[in-house]
């Protein structure tokens, strides 16, 4: 079914629902198309806007869109919550995981940065306790 919007050549608009453009067009052609207050069947369609159907809900988000949105929360809580030492990251890894054993304090913010497949092997040899996290580059953020 269209719902066309009409005017009459008196100016009244209104309303009409057909099976088809073509039903229209044929039901005009035979004077059916009658305006409903003045019934002059001179009637043509008047602009308008296509009616489009919106769900209610916004549409799902892909798996791909979830995971990149998951590692921005954690890219952002890492950055809030954690220093970047960059390149260093084993060395200050290394040295906070000996001061503990030592008995030292140790800062309650944590830390983050790079670090080599080597420099990866050697703390895990000495037992030091660590996360790799994927991390999101900020041109995808």
């Amino acid at each position: 079914m269209i719902c066309y919007r009409l005017h009459c050549t008196l100016g009244h608009e209104f309303e009409g629902w057909f099976p088809s453009a073509e039903s229209f067009d044929r039901q005009k052609a035979h004077g059916l198309v009658l305006c409903p207050q003045c019934g002059v069947s001179a009637v043509e369609k008047s602009l308008m806007a296509p009616a489009l159907a919106r769900s209610a809900e916004p549409p799902p988000i892909a798996p791909a869109d979830q995971i990149r949105m998951a590692l921005r929360a954690i890219r952002r809580e890492v950055e809030s919550r954690c220093d970047d030492v960059g390149d260093r990251f084993a060395e200050e890894a290394l040295k906070r995981h000996d001061a503990r054993d030592d008995g030292e304090r140790q800062s309650d913010r944590g830390i983050y940065g790079t670090m080599s497949d080597s420099e990866r092997e050697r703390l895990e040899d000495e037992g030091v306790d660590f996360t790799p996290v994927p991390w999101i580059d900020r041109s995808e953020s």
